[in-house]
C-alpha cells in the first residue's frame, strides 16, 4: 500500500501532466487566433499569454521539485542498500517470490 508521500508524488506527477496539456492547448489556441482582429481579441490574447507564461513557470518549478524529490528518494534507497546489503537482498528476494506466486496462480 503506497504511503502518503508516494500518493503526493503521484498527484504531483498527474498535476504536471495536466498542466502540460493545458499549456499545449493554450499555445495552440493562441496560434489559431493570431489572425483574428479586434480590440477584445487583442486584450484576450494578451491576458492568455500572461497566464500561459505564469503557468509555464509554475510547471517548470513543479517539474524541478519532482526531479529533486525523485533524486532524493533514489539517493536514500542507494544509501540504505549500501548500509544494509543483506536486508536489501532479502527484501528483493521476498518481493520476487511473492510476484512469482501471484503470476504463477494465473
Amino acid at each position: 500500500m503506497p504511503d502518503a508521500s508516494d500518493l503526493s508524488t503521484i498527484n504531483k506527477q498527474k498535476l504536471v501532466s495536466d498542466l502540460r496539456v493545458v499549456v499545449s492547448d493554450a499555445d495552440e489556441i493562441l496560434r489559431a487566433s493570431a489572425s483574428l482582429a479586434g480590440e477584445k481579441v487583442h486584450e484576450l490574447r494578451e491576458r492568455i499569454q500572461d497566464r500561459l507564461r505564469d503557468a509555464k513557470l509554475r510547471l517548470a518549478d513543479a517539474e524541478a521539485a519532482l526531479v529533486d524529490k525523485t533524486k532524493a528518494a533514489a539517493r536514500a534507497t542507494d544509501d540504505y542498500v549500501h548500509e544494509n546489503p543483506w536486508k536489501a537482498v532479502g527484501i528483493a528476494a521476498g518481493v520476487g517470490l511473492l510476484l512469482g506466486i501471484i503470476i504463477g496462480r494465473r
